[in-house]
C-alpha cells in the first residue's frame, strides 16, 4: 500500500511539473490539410506507438547537453531509441525495482529504500548502455586492421580511396565496423569532405586505433602522399598492436584464472586428500589410548 501511495505521489509531482513546462508540439501539414484524402486504411497502435506517445512527455526534460549526451551514447552503442524514450525506460526501471524491493523492506527503512531503488533504477540502464559502448567498441578495435588490409588491396589494385571504400563496404559482411565506414561513405556523398568524415568517425568513439586510421588518412592527403603506401604501413602497424594485445590477455589470463582455482578447486582438493585422514583420525583417536 505504500508503495503505490509512493508511486501515486511521483506521477503526481510529475504531470504537474509536465504541465506547468510549456511543450510547443510540432505540426506538420497532413495529406487532409492539402485537400488529398489517404487510401491506406488506419492502422491500430501498437505497443511501440504508445510506448513512443508517452516517451514525449519527457521531452522538456531532455535538453540541452543531457540531450546530446544520451544521443551520443545510444548512437555508439547502435540502440534505435530516442532520448525520451530512453529517460522512459529508466523510469519504467525505478518503478520496477521498487515493486520488487518492497516485500523485503522494514519499516525502519522506508527513506532508504526509496533512494536507493531511485539511485538503481536510474543508473542500471546506463550500465547496460556503457556495457553496449564497450563491447562495440571492442568489436571495432579487432574488425579495424581487416578492413585496413581491405582498403589497401583495393588500392593496391589500383582503384582509388573512394572506389576502395564503396567496394569495401558492398562487397564485405555487414558488421560494426563495415556499417560505421558506410556512414562515412554516406557523409561524403551528401557534401562532407573526406577529411572531416574520417576526422568525425575517430571522435564518435575515441579509439587511440581509430584516430591513428584518421591522422594518417589526413595527413596523406594533406601532404599529396601515397595513400597506397599509408594504407599498407597503417595496416602493419593495427596487425603489430592486435598481436601485442593478444600477449597481454595471455599474460593476464593466469592471474584470472588464479580467484576460481582458490576458490572452487583448492577447496575441494583439501576435502578429497584430508578428508579421509580426518574421519579416520574422529574414529581412531591415538591420544585416547595414550
Amino acid at each position: 500500500m505504500f508503495a503505490i501511495l509512493l508511486i501515486n505521489t511521483y506521477l503526481c509531482i510529475f504531470f504537474m511539473i509536465m504541465g506547468l513546462i510549456p511543450v510547443q508540439w510540432e505540426h506538420r501539414p497532413t495529406l487532409s490539410a492539402l485537400g488529398i484524402q489517404p487510401t491506406a486504411p488506419k492502422k491500430k497502435k501498437s505497443l511501440t506507438s504508445i510506448i513512443r506517445i508517452i516517451a514525449k512527455l519527457n521531452k522538456p526534460v531532455c535538453q540541452g547537453g543531457l540531450r546530446q549526451r544520451i544521443e551520443k551514447e545510444l548512437s555508439i552503442a547502435h540502440i534505435n531509441i530516442t532520448p525520451e524514450e530512453f529517460v522512459l525506460a529508466k523510469e519504467l526501471c525505478i518503478i520496477l525495482v521498487l515493486f520488487v524491493t518492497y516485500p523485503a523492506i522494514s519499516p525502519d527503512m522506508m527513506m532508504f529504500w526509496l533512494f536507493m531503488s531511485m539511485g538503481v533504477g536510474y543508473v542500471l540502464p546506463e550500465l547496460l548502455v556503457r556495457n553496449k559502448i564497450k563491447k562495440v567498441k571492442a568489436t571495432i578495435v579487432k574488425e579495424l586492421p581487416d578492413a585496413i588490409d581491405l582498403l589497401g588491396l583495393c588500392v593496391n589494385a589500383g582503384l582509388d580511396f573512394m572506389l576502395s571504400l564503396k567496394w569495401v563496404v558492398e562487397k564485405s559482411p555487414p558488421s560494426v565496423m563495415i556499417d560505421e565506414l558506410n556512414v562515412v561513405l554516406q557523409e561524403i556523398n551528401v557534401g562532407k569532405t573526406r577529411r572531416d568524415a574520417i576526422k568525425d568517425l575517430a571522435a564518435r568513439y575515441e579509439l587511440p586505433d581509430l584516430s591513428t586510421f584518421s591522422r594518417t588518412l589526413i595527413q596523406a592527403d594533406k601532404m599529396g602522399t601515397s595513400v597506397t603506401e599509408a594504407l599498407n604501413i597503417l595496416s602493419e602497424d593495427m596487425r603489430q598492436a592486435r598481436y601485442r594485445r593478444g600477449e597481454q590477455l595471455a599474460l593476464k589470463a593466469p592471474m584470472k584464472m588464479l580467484v576460481p582455482l582458490l576458490m572452487f578447486i583448492f577447496p575441494v582438493v583439501g576435502i578429497l586428500v584430508a578428508g579421509p585422514i580426518l574421519l579416520d583420525f574422529i574414529e581412531n583417536n591415538p591420544f585416547e589410548k595414550m
